[in-house]
Formats: C-alpha cells, sequence, structure tokens
C-alpha cells in the first residue's frame, strides 16, 4: 500500500490542501466552496453513488437541458445517451469531496485538469459533471428531486447528435443531426422546429446578402 497514490484524504491523491499553484482550482467556480454567510440560496442537493462527493444547486431552473446522443457520451457513461443540464458555474457548490474528483480530457485523453474536460468521483466513478470554459452540465440523475414539480424543470428541450441514437425516442421533442442550432433537424422533428429552423437561416442568408452588398 505505501506505493499507492490514494490517500486519506483524498481517493484522486490530493492531499486535501488548498494553497499552492496546484491548488489554485479550488479557488474559483465551480469547486469554490461558497460561505455559510454568502447569498447562496439552496434548491437542489446531488451526490455521487457512493456519497463521497455532495453538491448543492442555488438555480431553480437549468439554463437548458438535453439529451445527448453521441458516441463519447454514450461509452463514457455506459448507456444509449447523456441527459444533461446547463448550469453557471457559480450555481453549484460542493459541500463533500473536493480531494475526491478525478477528470478525464476526452480529446487527449489525459487525467489532468484541462478544460473542457470530464469530472467524476474518483471512488466510485460516478460521473458527476462535465466542467467547460464558462459553463458546466450537469446529470440530474444524481439530484434528490423532493416533487415531480422540481424533477420536471429538468426536462429537456431536444436530442442531440439523434443520428447515432441506438434507440428510436419519440417524445416530440427537436432532433438534432449534432450541436443544437448548429446542424440540421430530422424528420420526427415537431413541424413547428423545422419551419422555426428554416425561417431562423432565412433571416441569416439575408443578412449576410444585405452585409456583402454595403
Amino acid at each position: 500500500m505505501s506505493n499507492s497514490t490514494y490517500t486519506a484524504n483524498g481517493e484522486n491523491g490530493d492531499q486535501g490542501s488548498t494553497e499552492g499553484e496546484l491548488n489554485e482550482w479550488k479557488q474559483r467556480p465551480p469547486y469554490r466552496v461558497h460561505d455559510e454567510a454568502a447569498d447562496f440560496k439552496v434548491r437542489y442537493e446531488g451526490s455521487c453513488h457512493c456519497g463521497k462527493v455532495r453538491y448543492q444547486l442555488s438555480r431553480e431552473k437549468p439554463l437548458d437541458a438535453k439529451f445527448c446522443h453521441c458516441t463519447t457520451c454514450q461509452k463514457i457513461h455506459g448507456a444509449p445517451f447523456q441527459w444533461a443540464a446547463i448550469f453557471h458555474k457559480d450555481d453549484i457548490n460542493f459541500t463533500h469531496g473536493h480531494h475526491d474528483l478525478g477528470w478525464y480530457e476526452s480529446s487527449e485523453k489525459t487525467c489532468v485538469h484541462k478544460l473542457p474536460c470530464k469530472v467524476s468521483c474518483a471512488y466510485c466513478r460516478t460521473p458527476i459533471m462535465d466542467e467547460g470554459r464558462n459553463m458546466i452540465l450537469l446529470f440530474p440523475t444524481l439530484i434528490d428531486f423532493k416533487t415531480p414539480e422540481d424533477r420536471k424543470n429538468f426536462d429537456p428541450s431536444c436530442h442531440m447528435f439523434y443520428t447515432r441514437r441506438v434507440l428510436d425516442i419519440n417524445d416530440g421533442k427537436p432532433k438534432w443531426t449534432g450541436i443544437n442550432d448548429s446542424s440540421d433537424l430530422i424528420a420526427d422533428s415537431p413541424q413547428e422546429a423545422v419551419n422555426e429552423l428554416k425561417r431562423k437561416r432565412q433571416d441569416e442568408e439575408q443578412g449576410k446578402s444585405k452585409k456583402d452588398q454595403k
């Protein structure tokens, strides 16, 4: 056991210190602990499977919520698709487990904290969130919803990368071939969503033509 990188203070080898250059991430959102006297209204609580990592959320509704069917999400979550909710980094407050977090940067396949990256519990390996440069994507299945209304606040607005799906989902939501608003809607998307996208792209083309004529 003497050769192990794991410690009692942190299953990822973190010694629990908040000092020094290597620990600067602990002083910044989303990892910075909100002071008890700070204006942080707790709206939801969530945790990993083993309970070592626990957090609070202050925002009543995410900025958006989506189902992602890309192959990376399928493999990392071991599931047909990922359900993710977007929050500001200041919307979360980790109450337990700062020293039990692990990172994975999928493009370079490295475990360093390099944005954007995937964050998980280093003990039970539960995916906690995807940390981007400006936002975080949380996974609502980790949240302890108290009421059906709370759960409904996290209803997804659309499907992304639906052409890579492993099963069909007939829920009437817009279904994009890639990133929403930056790709195409497939045939079984709601007609109003298809029409809105068509109008939006026509307006963009007209705006571009007017700009080129100046």
